[in-house]
C-alpha cells in the first residue's frame, strides 16, 4: 500500500506543466489542480499575457492575486509537457482574443501534448479549433459553442479524448485532477523524455 502511494506521488516527476491564465480565472480551478500536479511530482508555471500578478475569483467575488512565473511572450509550448486551462468566465474570454494565447494552446495539441481544461476553459479549445470530432464537457453554457465548433459535448464530470481532459465545474475537480495526472503521466511514459519521467 505504501509503495503504491509513493509511486502515485512520483508519477509526474520531471514533468513541466504550463498553466495559462489572465485576470478573472476561477481560483479553485487553478489552485487545486496545481496542488495535485505538484504533489504528483510535476513542476508548474503560472503563465499570463503580461502581468506581474493575476487576479483569481471566487465565483463573482475577487479572490487572491498570484505571482506570474513567466509571461506568455517569453515561453514556448516546446518547454512544457502538458497544459492546464482553468475556467472562470472572464479568464478564457479574454485569452481567446489574444492571438499568442490561442497559438500557445494550438502548439500543445500539434505536438501531441495533453491539455486539461475545466469549466469555461474549453472556450480556448474552441478558439484554437481543437474540439472538432472530439468528445468533451464544460460549463453548460459552452455546450452550443462546442457543438457549433464540431465538438461532441456531453454532460459528465470528466471526459478524456485524444489528449484532452475536460470537466464542467469546481465540484468535478477531484475527478478532473485524477484524469489529468493519469493522462499527463501516460504522455510522459510514451515519449520517454528524461525531462518527463
Amino acid at each position: 500500500m505504501t509503495g503504491e502511494a509513493i509511486d502515485h506521488a512520483k508519477r509526474l516527476d520531471g514533468c513541466r506543466v504550463a498553466i495559462l491564465v489572465t485576470n478573472g480565472f476561477e481560483q479553485v480551478e487553478m489552485t487545486e489542480p496545481r496542488k495535485a500536479l505538484e504533489a504528483a511530482g510535476a513542476r508548474t508555471d503560472l503563465i499570463a499575457p503580461g502581468s506581474e500578478r493575476v487576479q483569481g475569483m471566487n465565483h463573482d467575488e475577487k479572490g487572491n492575486t498570484f505571482p506570474v512565473d513567466a509571461t506568455l511572450g517569453a515561453v514556448s509550448a516546446s518547454e512544457y509537457d502538458a497544459l492546464l486551462l482553468p475556467g472562470g468566465v472572464a479568464n478564457p474570454d479574454k485569452l481567446r482574443t489574444i492571438p499568442e494565447a490561442v497559438q500557445f494552446v494550438k502548439a500543445f495539441d500539434a505536438a501531441g501534448k495533453p491539455i486539461a481544461a475545466i469549466c469555461h476553459g474549453p472556450w480556448l479549445l474552441v478558439e484554437a479549433d481543437l474540439v472538432r470530432g472530439r468528445r468533451l464537457t464544460s460549463w453548460p453554457s459552452l455546450k452550443t459553442d462546442i457543438r457549433n465548433a464540431g465538438g461532441l459535448w456531453e454532460d459528465k464530470e470528466v471526459i478524456t479524448d485524444q489528449g484532452l481532459v475536460t470537466s464542467r465545474k469546481p465540484d468535478d475537480i477531484p475527478a478532473f485532477n485524477e484524469k489529468a495526472i493519469e493522462t499527463f503521466a501516460e504522455r510522459a511514459a510514451k515519449v520517454g523524455r528524461s525531462s518527463a519521467m
